[in-house]
């Protein structure tokens, strides 16, 4: 399958008919389409998109998602899509055309076309698909068109591996190890087939247990048509409430973005302020009053102490001369008290009696009565080191200990109080500011709500608030609707195979049930060997590809690819058998280990559909980009669409030139509004065309 043409008509920066073609053959199986950042190149992918998925676009890629979130919904973002300068000039609708060639997966491989459009404007469905087999409208009465193209064009879950961008390979790459294998677990088995066997296997078991059914008694025959009937009904029901869902949410969100135009005039926005609010304003106002008042309370029991915080290094020298004059008075009183006591131990020591045989000197009495009176200052705590001179030589505080440690104690609380003093001030200050602001908004408040015009713009904001309650709740009602009737459908399915599994097939029936007992049995053995041997082969394909695109040739020995039930699990294995951090990987082999899993989903899914790539070289060095042109582009599909941008242009090697059948360049022409440019496709002489084309 191969896309012939694409069609774009006044599709966001496209203005007119835009045709362009993207041949293929002789070997040539890559498009080129680029141009400026803003020009258009994704414009083009999402035209593409839209016109296959329409709603449904948002399950494709976030950046889709992403786009219609900053529009609110799905109908207020498709409707800003019309080209404002057609807009401008009267035209209300807006279309893409996509025509295929070769469907291999429908029978003959007929050529079919698929077009989207929508008209903003007029009674009628909005939004028309049509899809046409070799030139005729196919018939929707068994299979609608929508789900036509999910069933025999591209499933949605496949489709993200065919459309996407640098950007999305990168985010693959660095998903968590749990969180990547449930995002591609789904899409992999989709890819890759599994979800056919799984879903013929669920047939056959549905089929079995209608086998058994024909066995029933007429209570049991009885029982499972009311389980049966239920069963439907309930599925049903589901699918309505979904549908219903789809529209209210998309209702509520409308309403929701009228309540925000609205509030774009700040006067009409205080004045469409709910009562709530307004009593909520009152409560703040008076929080911040009785913070102004304990704050103020606060500071003015400071007032008395300032001016002694603005003495406050006078105090400290103070405080510190009082100390000292404390500790030469201790000292002279120390002095005095130790000689008192050596010259009592002296004279008790000369008066003690002496033995008879024991003559003392007077000379050496006088030796030892003078070292003794040396030592004992030492030892009885006299300080001999001399005074420095900044210590007073004078006393003319005469503070006693008391009033000193008072003084020491008063400096201290001052600075205690102090300390955060401009921290409260500027607390005080903010609260004053907010209290004066709060005051204006609930004056402002009260004089507009007595203007009948802003008194009009608050009934509407008061209505629209109840009507998007009012959806909300219904929205909420109707989820868990939805979850009870999804219950009940558990529960019918079980009391269904409590009573089959009862029964046994009649015997005219046997050989079919033994048949489909059979094939069921090897349908569960061979998915897990389908999944084994899909496992085998996409090791070796992204190992392979790995060796190819990477520069490190040695950084990864081996690929382990792994597919457990809902869950996969992809390691790559160094030189030494651990396990590489892919977070630790730089961008540009995360990108390219990225690329690898797409290739090897690709190459062993065998599908054959085109692969567009926005920004294809993004986060890639010289040798990586070189290596992703040479090993994946020109192999990846029978037909590559490319929309590099202007410095991408710059780095593509020779390697791609020989596979290129056509190069696009787009053109920009701005209006004198500014506002309503438009953007088309010029066909250029390969990439040295593109090349000139940026270069003017």
């Amino acid at each position: 399958m191969i896309i012939k043409c694409i069609e774009i008509n006044n599709f966001k920066v496209y203005k007119g008919c835009m045709r362009i073609d993207l041949p293929v053959g002789s070997g040539k199986n890559i498009t080129i389409i680029s141009g400026q950042n803003g020009y258009g190149k994704t414009t083009f992918l999402m035209s593409l998109v839209w016109c296959l998925y329409g709603r449904q676009m948002a399950d494709v890629d976030e950046i889709y998602k992403a786009e219609i979130k900053s529009e609110v919904n799905y109908n207020r973002y498709i409707r800003n899509s019309l080209n404002k300068r057609a807009e401008s000039e009267g035209e209300t609708a807006f279309s893409v055309s996509v025509a295929f060639l070769h469907v291999d997966t429908l029978p003959g491989k007929p050529r079919v076309e698929i077009k989207r459009t929508r008209h903003i404007k007029g009674s009628g469905e909005p939004e028309a698909l049509a899809v046409l087999i070799d030139g005729d409208k196919r018939d929707e009465d068994e299979l609608d068109n929508e789900s036509f193209i999910r069933d025999f064009i591209m499933p949605i879950e496949i489709a993200k591996f065919f459309f996407f961008d640098a950007e999305k390979i990168v985010s693959t790459a660095t998903l968590g190890e749990v969180e990547q294998g449930e995002k591609l677990s789904q899409s992999y088995c989709e890819v890759l087939g599994i979800y056919q066997y799984q879903r013929l296997r669920d047939d056959l078991e549905k089929y079995q247990s209608e086998l058994k059914s024909q066995t029933a008694n007429e209570d049991e025959k009885a029982a499972l048509k009311r389980l049966d009937t239920a069963l439907e009904i309930a599925v049903e029901q589901v699918e309505e409430l979904e549908r219903q869902l789809v529209k209210l949410k998309d209702e509520a969100s409308e309403i929701k973005a009228e309540i925000e135009e609205l509030l774009t005039d700040f006067t009409i926005a205080e004045a469409l302020t709910s009562a709530d609010d307004y009593r909520e304003w009152i409560a703040k106002k008076e929080e911040l009053e009785e913070s102004i008042k304990e704050l103020d309370t606060e500071l003015k029991s400071l007032d008395e102490k300032i001016p002694f915080a603005i003495a406050g290094d006078l105090l400290i020298e103070v405080s510190d001369r009082v100390a000292r004059e404390r500790a030469l008075t201790d000292q002279k009183f120390s002095e005095g008290r130790i000689d008192r006591i050596s010259d009592a131990f002296i004279d008790e020591l000369i008066s003690l009696p002496h033995p008879a045989d024991i003559a003392i000197q007077h000379r050496v009495q006088d030796y030892y009565i003078k070292g003794i009176k040396n030592l004992l200052p030492k030892y009885l705590g006299r300080n001999s080191t001399n005074h420095t001179a900044t210590e007073p030589t004078e006393i003319r505080h005469d503070f006693s200990e008391s009033e000193k440690d008072e003084l020491s104690g008063f400096i201290d609380a001052i600075k205690r109080d102090f300390k955060d003093y401009d921290r409260r001030w500027g607390t005080y200050r903010k609260y004053k500011d907010a209290l004066s602001h709060m005051k204006r908004r609930i004056r402002q408040w009260a004089e507009n709500t007595k203007s009948a015009h802003v008194q009009d713009y608050t009934k509407t904001k008061l209505e629209l608030e109840r009507q998007h309650g009012a959806k909300l709740m219904e929205i909420g009602k109707k989820e868990a609707q939805k979850r009870d009737k999804k219950n009940e459908i558990k529960q019918y399915r079980k009391r269904i195979n409590e009573i089959t599994d009862r029964l046994e097939v009649s015997k005219d029936k046997e050989k079919i049930s033994d048949c489909v007992e059979q094939t069921i049995k090897y349908l569960t053995g061979f998915i897990g060997e389908f999944k084994t041997a899909k496992s085998r082969a996409l090791s070796k394909s992204i190992k392979k590809s790995l060796d190819e695109m990477l520069h490190k040739r040695y950084l990864i020995k081996d690929v382990r690819f792994k597919m457990i039930d809902k869950y996969i699990r992809v390691d790559l294995i160094d030189s030494s058998d651990h396990t590489i951090n892919k977070g630790a990987l730089s961008k540009g082999e995360q990108q390219i280990y990225a690329t690898a899993l797409l290739k090897g989903l690709i190459d062993e899914s065998h599908i054959e559909f085109p692969v567009f790539v926005d920004s294809p070289l993004q986060k890639l060095d010289t040798v990586h980009a070189d290596n992703i042109m040479r090993y994946f582009y020109p192999t990846v599909s029978k037909q590559v669409v490319l929309l590099p941008s202007s410095t991408e242009i710059n780095t593509m090697g020779d390697s791609l030139s020989p596979l290129i059948g056509r190069t696009y360049s787009i053109e920009h022409e701005e209006s004198a509004d500014g506002e309503r440019g438009h953007s088309s496709f010029k066909a250029v002489n390969r990439m040295e065309g593109l090349v000139d084309a940026f270069e003017k």
